[in-house]
This record gives C-alpha cells, sequence and structure tokens, in this order.
C-alpha cells in the first residue's frame, strides 16, 4: 500500500511528460519548417531532441536530487527499446526505407556514441572508479555538437536530392502564435513531470528492492520512449519513413551525448558493472538493425524484421529484470 501514492505520481509524471515532449515536438517541428529544414533533418535533430526531451529532464532533475543512479541506466533502456521496440513496431506498420545518408552517417554514430559510454563508464581512458564525471561530459557534449554540426552542414544537400517516401508528409507549419503556445505548454508539461518521476521513482527502487539503475533501464526507461514509439508509430501510418527512422537514430544519439553529458555535468554518474551486459545488447541492436538495412530488397526494415525487432525487445526486458 506504501508504493501506490509514489506509482500513481510516477504515472502522472510520465503522462506530463509525455503530453510536454508531444507539444514541445509540435511547436519545434513548426519552427523547423519555417527555417525551410528537410523531413529527414527534422527527425533527426528537432523531433529527436523533443523526443528526448523526458530523458534529459529526468537524468537532470535525479542528478540535482543526488539520485545519479537512474541516468545511465536510463539511456542504455531507452535507447536499446528505441531500436528494438519502435523501429520493429514502426516497420511493421509500414515498411522503414533507410537513406543512405542515415546510413554513412547516423547508422555510424550510433555507434559510435554507445562504443564512448562503454570505454568511459569502464574507466578505459582516465580511470574514474566507475563513473563518467564532468570532463567526460564535456568530451560527449563536443561530439554532439560535431555531430549537429555535420547534420545541419548537410541540410541543403538533403533538401536538393531528397530521399523520402513519394507518399511521405511534410511536417505541419502552424501560425507563430500556436508555435509559441505550444513550446510554452510543452515546457511546463515537462516541468511538472519531471519533478514527479525524478521524486517517486527512488521511492519505488526502494520500496520494491531494486537498484536505482534497474528502476531507470526498466520502468523509466520504457516510459521516458514512450514519446519516441507515439512520434515514429503516428509517422508509420502516415507513411513517413524518414521521421520514423530519423527520429530513433537521432534520439539515441542525442541521448548518449547531450543528455549524459549534461548530466555527468552536474555530478559524476555511478555505473554498475553488471550493466555491461546490456551494454552489449545495446551493440547487438545497433548491428542487427544495420543488418536488416542490407538484407531483403533495397535499403528497408521490413515487416519480418520488424517482428524479429520487437521479439528481441521482449528478450532483452526479461533478461534485464532477470537479472
Amino acid at each position: 500500500m506504501t508504493a501506490l501514492l509514489p506509482l500513481f505520481l510516477l504515472i502522472l509524471g510520465f503522462v506530463a511528460l509525455i503530453l510536454g515532449a508531444n507539444w514541445l515536438v509540435n511547436g519545434a517541428t513548426s519552427v523547423g519548417v519555417k527555417a525551410k529544414l528537410s523531413p529527414l533533418i527534422i527527425g533527426l535533430t528537432i523531433v529527436a531532441f523533443g523526443t528526448s526531451l523526458p530523458e534529459m529532464i529526468v537524468n537532470v532533475f535525479s542528478c540535482v536530487k543526488g539520485s545519479p543512479g537512474l541516468a545511465i541506466g536510463n539511456i542504455i533502456g531507452s535507447n536499446t527499446m528505441n531500436i528494438l521496440l519502435i523501429l520493429g513496431v514502426s516497420a511493421m506498420i509500414y515498411p522503414i526505407d533507410v537513406s543512405r545518408v542515415s546510413i554513412r552517417r547516423d547508422i555510424p554514430a550510433g555507434f559510435v556514441a554507445t562504443l564512448a559510454i562503454t570505454l568511459m563508464a569502464n574507466d578505459f581512458f582516465r580511470g574514474t572508479s566507475g563513473t563518467i564525471d564532468w570532463i567526460e561530459g564535456l568530451v560527449l557534449l563536443l561530439m554532439g555538437a560535431g555531430y549537429l554540426w555535420l547534420t545541419f552542414k548537410k541540410n541543403s544537400k538533403t533538401l536538393e536530392n531528397s530521399e523520402t517516401s513519394e507518399n511521405s508528409e511534410t511536417p505541419i507549419e502552424l501560425p507563430w502564435s500556436k508555435t509559441i503556445f505550444q513550446l510554452v505548454l510543452g515546457i511546463i508539461g515537462l516541468y511538472i513531470g519531471g519533478e514527479l518521476v525524478s521524486n517517486n521513482a527512488q521511492k519505488l527502487a526502494l520500496s520494491w528492492g531494486m537498484s536505482e539503475s534497474t528502476v531507470g533501464l526498466t520502468v523509466v526507461a520504457t516510459a521516458t520512449s514512450l514519446p519516441e514509439l507515439i512520434t515514429s508509430i503516428v509517422a508509420a501510418l502516415k507513411k513517413n519513413s524518414a521521421i520514423a527512422i530519423g527520429n530513433v537514430l537521432g534520439s539515441n544519439i542525442l541521448n548518449i551525448f547531450m543528455v549524459l553529458g549534461v548530466s555527468s555535468l552536474i555530478i559524476p554518474l555511478p555505473f554498475d558493472s553488471k550493466m555491461n551486459q546490456q551494454l552489449l545488447i545495446l551493440f547487438a541492436a545497433n548491428a542487427i538493425m544495420l543488418t536488416t538495412v542490407f538484407t531483403g530488397k533495397g535499403r528497408k526494415i521490413s515487416r519480418f524484421e520488424g517482428v524479429i525487432l520487437t521479439l528481441g525487445y521482449v528478450a532483452f526486458m526479461l533478461f534485464s529484470l532477470y537479472n
């Protein structure tokens, strides 16, 4: 009974995070259309950053309040869910076309980001006793800035040589008044949601006898990834492969470079060596995603491959909870 109130408040916080992220994404996407960004760039940057905000808000609030154990587990769990479940479900709805630029730049960037936190968390560079500290956080932020610079640098070329489907819909442009209103609502929703989630996740971890990193890897990661799931499903229903794949790839890259980078500036992030198993699974998920692109006809993730990815996520969750 003592866990019911924190659980209710946690769920309420997730609802506020999802609504806030959705409002903020709508407003930010409208700004992107006004700035004449391509759908792929909007997915990789604006939509991806907006859907990564729940992870950012939860991590920042948790670190400020002295509960950094959630941070790394939240990101590993979210990124694994993005690849296996979100791409899998999206592909089952409508096969996902993967552009050449994503194969050359975004998928390799995801591998590099995962490798970076693996080496940092295991003291490969500095021997900081199983933590990611502020110096390594700065390195992550610089790598993220480099990725964003390359992405926007190629924007004009992407616009000229768009590889999106003929059935793809252009992201909606709203009037400035509605754009600003959505942005403000989004910020308020994210703040309230961040407060509720960060306050109650630790209470549930204690009451359930689970570590903060495990709660972050499973419960918190699943909930904070719901905006990515909803965004990609809607994009798949509209046959907009650029937004669906761009949202997932961009969100995963920003989760590591930006979210973990900012979190580690606040407080050193502790890393449980048992989480190396989940990092290996995340590497495997990236490899499976890349393999699906090159199997079959064209550069597509088919419906059958979507089923395989989704089943892989079910196995990941069972393994994580069992451990």
